[in-house]
């Protein structure tokens, strides 16, 4: 069984968890799973974490709870917004609103080159692309050879690092883009609950339960909640067949 869940932020104003409550989840996740990078053999149940925009507070909250239990995570990287290094402290890096977060960018709201790499090195995170101007790419006149393939080289040049896998911006997605984003990743995400066998997908898609505004530590865990992830993921998979 594999798992794949979706958080943004901790201690922000939305999309969030606070930081006590990320902290037993990911607790809880470490004493009854394995985490695992996307192609990694899934010989016991597997969650795969995945963090979407690479915010600040991923490498000042989350990276230190992601070493204190040992988990792996994805790292969703929008490779427009990549400043080198940034000498603001960290809590005025964290202090923006999630809304204001990508037009301060400059003001390093996000992850910068230099933390990304120490976090490489640990060997506990692992970088997506997650286009390149984090954009709707069902939206018209997207330069998708940008958000799909310019966005990979970058990342994987200023970081020195494979990027593998792409997380769909918002989610968004057709059999299209899944198809073009395919000719350049081995792994391809969005948003949507369903369970895994795999990371093959469904109909070559990862689906993500939403792990943002957890009510409990093990809210996602719950038998009622694991049968509804594997009816949804049987619906999607009968859908196509």
């Amino acid at each position: 069984m594999l798992i794949n869940i979706m958080y943004h932020h901790a201690n922000s104003d939305a999309c969030s968890n606070p930081l006590p409550m990320l902290e037993r989840h990911l607790a809880y996740i470490a004493t009854h799973f394995t985490t695992v990078f996307p192609g990694d053999s899934l010989e016991k149940p597997s969650v795969c974490l995945t963090f979407d925009d690479g915010y600040s507070d991923f490498y000042f909250l989350i990276f230190p709870l992601l070493q204190r239990y040992n988990l792996k995570a994805l790292l969703a990287v929008p490779s427009a917004y990549l400043l080198e290094t940034c000498d603001a402290q960290p809590q005025t890096r964290m202090g923006f609103k999630h809304d204001d977060l990508f037009a301060n960018w400059q003001k390093g709201t996000f992850c910068t080159v230099e933390e990304l790499k120490i976090m490489l090195r640990s060997g506990l995170v692992r970088i997506a692309s997650h286009g390149h101007t984090h954009t709707n790419l069902l939206e018209t006149d997207v330069d998708l050879g940008q958000e799909l393939l310019a966005s990979k080289e970058i990342l994987e040049a200023r970081l020195e690092t494979s990027v593998e896998s792409f997380v769909f911006p918002f989610g968004k997605h057709s059999p299209a883009l899944v198809a073009q984003a395919k000719a350049h990743y081995s792994y391809v995400f969005r948003i949507g609950n369903a369970l895994h066998q795999d990371f093959l997908g469904i109909h070559g898609v990862n689906y993500r339960v939403d792990g943002d505004n957890l009510r409990a530590p093990d809210a996602l865990f719950t038998w009622q909640r694991l049968l509804k992830y594997r009816f949804k993921g049987w619906l999607k998979r009968m859908r196509r067949a």
